[in-house]
C-alpha cells in the first residue's frame, strides 16, 4: 500500500466568541462553525497505532479554541490568525484549508451564514 497524501479534517467546531465589525457584535458575540483540513504526513500512524505519529487534533482544536476567544473584526484576520497559529504551534503541517462561518450574521436579511475560506501553505514546513 503507497499513501499519497494524508489529510486530517475536523469539521464543524461551534463557538460562541465575539467577532464582528460592529461593536454590538463584539460585546453580545454569537454562533460561529470553523471547519478545517490539515495536510500532514500521518503514514507513520497508519502502521504504528501511536498518537505521537500523528498530528493530535486535539490540540489542533485547543488553538482553533483559544484564537476564538480572542476577538477580531473580520472573519479574514481570524482564520488567518488561526492558521498561523497552528502552522507556529505544531509541527509537520504542510498546508491547511480553513473556513470560519459566521452564523446568522447581521446583514439585513436571512441566511444560514457567511464564511471565509482560506488554504493556506506553510513556507516554513521543510
Amino acid at each position: 500500500m503507497t499513501i499519497k497524501e494524508c489529510w486530517i479534517s475536523i469539521d464543524k467546531m461551534r463557538f460562541h466568541a465575539c467577532h464582528g465589525v460592529m461593536p454590538q457584535e463584539r460585546v453580545t458575540g454569537g454562533e460561529f462553525v470553523v471547519s478545517l483540513d490539515v495536510k500532514c504526513d500521518i503514514s507513520g500512524a497508519v502502521l504504528s497505532d501511536d498518537v505521537n505519529d500523528t498530528v493530535n487534533y486535539a490540540e489542533i482544536f485547543k488553538i482553533v479554541n483559544r484564537e476564538m476567544q480572542q476577538p477580531s473584526c473580520l472573519l479574514e484576520h481570524l482564520a488567518g490568525r488561526i492558521g498561523k497559529c497552528i502552522f507556529s504551534e505544531i509541527e509537520g503541517i504542510s498546508e491547511m484549508c480553513i473556513k470560519v462561518q459566521k452564523v446568522n450574521p447581521p446583514m439585513g436579511g436571512q441566511c444560514e451564514g457567511a464564511a471565509v475560506s482560506l488554504y493556506l501553505i506553510n513556507d516554513k514546513t521543510f
